[in-house]
């Protein structure tokens, strides 16, 4: 591909978005963007400084107070929080069950949609949400909405906070996906909606590769036809 695009992809949690995005960036040389951790960093600050969830006035006066960058360390992005390295802390399940209510903030998600603008001027990005397709990217040259069968993705959210040390209730698990599919499909602002244009990738029974190698012929589909 000659040209740099932006690639936008939404789904629900734990659909296996994020690793797509990574391996999607990685194979084109692109910039990996995920935007879900930037929510999850303003619901850390939150949660370090005694700020209510529901406090919508504190949390929104927060903003002020928070920077929210990326770096890439030895292959793998990183979310920094006011200049500190916050990717493992912000993955926790604590952070998970209030990161959509902390989304669902009109000005938390107006000020984070700004900056996912500035970060995607120069295209040659992959970029991860839940309305990245429909409203921060809707001009994206390539669409992908993700799905996968809760049990699916349970089974994969449980493996993943195993494999980094904690000790999760699978029914807890699946309830919290249940809990945000439903926040995140039903808020008013930005809601999680498949864009028109976009692809679907059911990745139910689709291994790592396999669902890139599907994404891979999307894009080249796109290319050969322009």
């Amino acid at each position: 591909m000659k040209e740099p695009i932006i690639i936008a992809i939404d789904g629900y949690s734990s659909c296996g978005k994020s690793t797509l995005a990574k391996d999607l960036a990685n194979k084109l040389e692109y910039k990996y963007i995920d935007s879900g951790a930037m929510y999850r960093a303003v619901a850390l600050y939150c949660r370090r400084n005694g700020i209510g969830i529901n406090d919508s006035a504190k949390v929104v006066e927060a903003l002020q107070d928070i920077e929210i960058d990326f770096i890439n360390h030895d292959g793998s992005n990183h979310t920094i929080l006011n200049g500190e390295d916050v990717e493992t802390l912000i993955r926790s399940m604590e952070i998970s069950m209030i990161v959509s209510e902390v989304a669902i903030i009109p000005e938390v998600r107006n000020k984070l949609v700004k900056i996912q603008h500035m970060l995607g001027q120069a295209k040659g990005i992959v970029m991860d949400g839940r309305d990245i397709t429909t409203v921060v990217f809707p001009q994206a040259e390539l669409k992908i909405f993700v799905t996968a069968q809760i049990d699916t993705r349970t089974e994969r959210r449980y493996k993943e906070l195993v494999t980094k040390g904690k000790n999760p209730d699978r029914q807890e698990v699946k309830k919290n996906l249940i809990h945000r599919d439903h926040i995140d499909s039903t808020r008013k602002h930005s809601p999680l909606r498949q864009a028109e244009d976009a692809y679907i990738l059911d990745n139910t029974y689709l291994s790592r590769e396999e669902q890139l190698d599907v994404i891979l012929y999307y894009l080249d589909h796109l290319t050969t036809s322009q």
